[in-house]
Formats: C-alpha cells, sequence, structure tokens
C-alpha cells in the first residue's frame, strides 16, 4: 500500500491552521494498513468568484451550494435586497486592491468584494465573504452582512427619492445669505441670482440609499441632499457699514461698494428696499461724470495746473450753462475747475477741444454703452451719441441723455484706483454666462492726473466742508432732472479709498455735496 505524499520540489506556503481544520496530508505508517489523510480542495477565492458570478447572474440556487449553511430564507433575502433597493441588477467582483493580490482568506477567513448596483439609484459598496472549511470543501459562511457589512439584526438598507435642500448663497466670509434674517439689499441680490441662474437654483429630487433599523432611519450610506453653494462677493462688514450710512436718509438711496483691484461688489444697499436701484436704477449723474470727461481732456493734453477759465454762466451751442449757484470762479487751474466743479469750464473745454466722438470713446473705455453681467441684472450706462454742441456739453457734465446707475458709476471711481476699469461681478468670473468684457487699462498719465484731481474735491472743493478719512478721493455730482428754472436734482458722491471705491446717490436728494457726500464719509468711517 501507498501513502500519498506533497512533492518535495514544490513546497506550500506556510499558513495558520483554523482549529477546526483537521489533517491536510498523507503519512506512511509501520503497522498495519494505512491512514488516508485529508485535503480541502480548492481555495476560498475560487468558491468566492464562483459566489459573485452566481449572484450577479441572480442564481440562488448556486449560491445555495457553496454556502456552508444557508438559512431557509436565502433566496429571499436577496430579493428583498435588491427590491429595496430598486435594483435591476448587481455586479460582484472579488476586490484586488491596487491590482495585487491580498493576503489568502486562508490566512484571513475573508474575501473582499466590490459591487455596483444600478437600477433607479446606481450605487457602489464594498463588502466581505466570511469563508470557512467544511468537509473538504472551501464555502461561504453565510449572513446578512454577506450582503452588506451594515445588515445586522434587523436592520435593512433601502433607497429613497427624496427633495433636496435649496441652493445655498454664501457671503464671501462663508456665511448663509439666502435665509430670513439676512439683510434685505443682500435678500434682493438672492433674487437676481435665481433670475440669472435657474438650473443652479431649480428644484430637484435625489436618490438616497440609508440604512434602517426596526424601520428607524439609521444613517445615510449615499447621496446627499445639499447642493453645491452659489458664492457671492458681498462683504457683509462692508454691506453693514454701507447699511448704516444710510440709516438717517430720509428718501430713496443706493449705496455701491466695489473692490478696484478685482471689480468684485462688496456691497449693494438699497433705501427702502423693493426696488435695487443700486444695479437697476438709471440717473443722470451729473458732475459725477466730469471723471469720464476730465480723463478724456487730460489724454488730450489738458494738464491739472494749466490754467482754464471758470465764468458763472457761458453759452454753448446757443443754451446758457451755469455752476452752482452761479459762482464765478475766474481764472484758475484745472485742478481747481474739476475740484469745484465748473460746468462752463468742462462744457466749453469738450465742445471746442475734444468733441462727440473722443468723448464717446473715452466713455466706452469706463464701461459706458457696454453690457455687464455681474451675475445678477444690471443696467448698462448709457451715452448716446451727442446730437450738437449743447447736447455735447451738457453730456460733459453727465446731464442730458447720459444715464448710468450707483454700480456703473462705482466703476468709474473704481478704474481711478486700480488704473484700469474692470467689469463688475458678485460671483466668480467663471460662473457668469456671456462675460465677454475684460478689464481695460487707463492711460498712466490719465490715471496720475485723476489721483491728483479727486483727492482736491475733498481737500479743498465741494466736498471741502465734509469729515472724511484720510486718503479718500471724490467728485460730487448734482444730477438735475425734470424742469422748471430750478428742477430737482439727483445727490450724488463717487469716490476711493485704497482698494475700495464707491457710489452714493439720493433721490431727489439735492446737491451732492449737502447730502452724497456726508453719507459717503460715514460709510467710510463706519469701517475705518
Amino acid at each position: 500500500m501507498y501513502a500519498y505524499l506533497q512533492p518535495e520540489a514544490a513546497p506550500r506556503r506556510r499558513r495558520r491552521r483554523w482549529p477546526w481544520i483537521g489533517a491536510a496530508i498523507m503519512v506512511p505508517v509501520v503497522a498495519a494498513g494505512t491512514v488516508w489523510a485529508l485535503r480541502t480542495t480548492g481555495s476560498p477565492e475560487e468558491v468566492a468568484d464562483a459566489y459573485l458570478t452566481a449572484w450577479s447572474g441572480g442564481d440562488y440556487a448556486a449560491m445555495r451550494e457553496l454556502v456552508a449553511d444557508p438559512p431557509a430564507d436565502f433566496e429571499r433575502r436577496h430579493r428583498r435586497f435588491l427590491a429595496d433597493l430598486k435594483a435591476e441588477h448587481i455586479t460582484l467582483r472579488r476586490h484586488v486592491p491596487n491590482g495585487v493580490f491580498a493576503a489568502s482568506a486562508e490566512d484571513t477567513g475573508s474575501v473582499s468584494f466590490t459591487a455596483a448596483v444600478q437600477g433607479a439609484g446606481d450605487w457602489r459598496y464594498g463588502g466581505e465573504l466570511k469563508v470557512v472549511e467544511r468537509d473538504r470543501t472551501w464555502k461561504i459562511d453565510w449572513s446578512p452582512a454577506a450582503l452588506h457589512p451594515e445588515l445586522t439584526g434587523n436592520r435593512s438598507i433601502r433607497l429613497i427619492r427624496v427633495e433636496d435642500e435649496a441652493t445655498p448663497v454664501l457671503a464671501a466670509d462663508g456665511t448663509r445669505v439666502d435665509a430670513p434674517g439676512s439683510p434685505g439689499s443682500v435678500q434682493q441680490l438672492v433674487a437676481g441670482l435665481r433670475e440669472t441662474y435657474p438650473d443652479r437654483f431649480a428644484e430637484t429630487k435625489s436618490n438616497l440609499v440609508r440604512l434602517y433599523e426596526g424601520g428607524k432611519p439609521v444613517k445615510t450610506l449615499s447621496g446627499t441632499r445639499e447642493k453645491e453653494p452659489v458664492r457671492i462677493t458681498v462683504d457683509l462688514k462692508v454691506h453693514a457699514a454701507g447699511a448704516a450710512a444710510l440709516e438717517d436718509v430720509d428718501k430713496p438711496a443706493a449705496l455701491v461698494a466695489l473692490r478696484p483691484s478685482t471689480g468684485e461688489i462688496l456691497a449693494a444697499v438699497n433705501k427702502p428696499g423693493g426696488f435695487n436701484r443700486a444695479l437697476l436704477g438709471k440717473y443722470p449723474p451729473g458732475s459725477t461724470f466730469k471723471v469720464v470727461t476730465a480723463a478724456a481732456l487730460v489724454a488730450g493734453g489738458a494738464e491739472p495746473d494749466a490754467d482754464v477759465s471758470c465764468p458763472a454762466e457761458q453759452n454753448i451751442g446757443g443754451f446758457p450753462f451755469h455752476n452752482a449757484g452761479f459762482k464765478d470762479f475766474g481764472t484758475l487751474s484745472f485742478r481747481d475747475a474739476f475740484a469745484h466743479s465748473c460746468n462752463t469750464t468742462f462744457g466749453d473745454m469738450t465742445v471746442s477741444g475734444l468733441g462727440a466722438e473722443r468723448l464717446a470713446e473715452v466713455a466706452r473705455s469706463f464701461g459706458f454703452g457696454e453690457k455687464i453681467t455681474p451675475g445678477v441684472p444690471a443696467v448698462k450706462a448709457d451715452f448716446p451719441a451727442p446730437k450738437d454742441a449743447t447736447d455735447l456739453a451738457s453730456a460733459s457734465i453727465g446731464q442730458g441723455r447720459v444715464l448710468a446707475s450707483p454700480l456703473n458709476m462705482a466703476s468709474v471711481a473704481a478704474a481711478i484706483a486700480d488704473g484700469a476699469w474692470r467689469p463688475p461681478r458678485l460671483v466668480a468670473e467663471e460662473a457668469v454666462p456671456d462675460r465677454t468684457l475684460r478689464p481695460r487699462p487707463l492711460e498712466d498719465d490719465v490715471v496720475a492726473a485723476l489721483r491728483d484731481l479727486m483727492p482736491a474735491v475733498v481737500t479743498d472743493g465741494t466736498a471741502h466742508a465734509v469729515r472724511f478719512p484720510p486718503g479718500t478721493a471724490g467728485k460730487t455730482g448734482t444730477a438735475e432732472y425734470g424742469s422748471g428754472k430750478e428742477p430737482p436734482s439727483h445727490a450724488w458722491f463717487i469716490g476711493y479709498r485704497g482698494d475700495l471705491a464707491f457710489a452714493v446717490v439720493v433721490e431727489g436728494g439735492g446737491a451732492g455735496s449737502a447730502v452724497a457726500a456726508p453719507v459717503a464719509a460715514r460709510f467710510l468711517r463706519e469701517l475705518s
């Protein structure tokens, strides 16, 4: 009689023995007869592969044959598992991490697998099959955890469809601003975002895979109700300072603040609410437009120290133009004419030495006539081609048919602060649809001159009586509208300080120096 032995030329890898495993080889004996040693056939990986293939094909009879002690309701449990997930198919494969086989299941007692559930809600998860040796054969040591590691006791896993959370809108510091309690003007911006990005804010549903225990949800295994937030550039501290500055204003008003270096909208405050005049209001900009006209004149050769004439009244194109209060400043520097906002000086110099085409060209470089797309509805600034000398003189001082919003004029001030006009934006640039405008650098000489002219308005000119923080530069504006010998006027002030530009308008407020400039000063002091 012979005994069967393992060949010495191919020694087996040493492995841990399980307590219930008997002898695995045959050995020769001296006594009469022969003792047969038993060897386990196949491998844990082979039985796991067969089991997973059968499961993928829905062959529950074949699966049962590979299980050590299958429960009576084995098939029902698997069908219920797929039904609860609303699954049409499940694909399972043995898991091989990084393409390298893990330690043998003979050592670990388990085989890892990955599952891909297809159906109403696709889902992938990882699982584990326990293996045991039974009757010289590897078998699956089945329990509900073989379906999914979380399935123990009276737990179940189900696919549910739920309404998603609303798309959150976050301010620059991450504060959520689309909820009750946010400033009213900020909520106006949120409404504008929803109008611009209807798909981002549409009501949607998501598939969630949830674990239940005793019929109660325990946790979510896959899916989320949360949507990617929309982030806006509003700085709530700057916005609060703007709201505080407008608190005592008893007429409709708006304040816009920008970051000149980026064009980001930091604040857009409206008082009262209901109409977003900060971005949608169109007003004659009055003498704040002289920043644009001065830029054109400087580019044409005007110098801040050059002498100019500023009579109280002057006929231009057959129409009498006059300074505020009919003040006669005689001969003074171009810098002082800007600081004192001489209408007669700017109207005459524009008509006699600049021309309509050139002023329109410079106005376009400051965004006039261009559709801006900050991420919410906003109007463009209008500079219609002047019809005649009178129309051109009116346009040069921001009257006639020239119209702009506070946002438009804040971007004019920001252009001087930064050295380039930048299209204003409320959301990330890459998220804005149809954003074709790009920054437009201004001429160095123009920037240098305006940075000389605008501070003079605050230190020596129309706003000298207002207590501004050091380093403020600006321009007042008193924009007439309507008719009559003394028509009503909107009060304006635009300016910058450091990397902050702003515009204030008070509807029917009167003189910009007396009404809008103090609001701007309060705004800056709130931030100091």
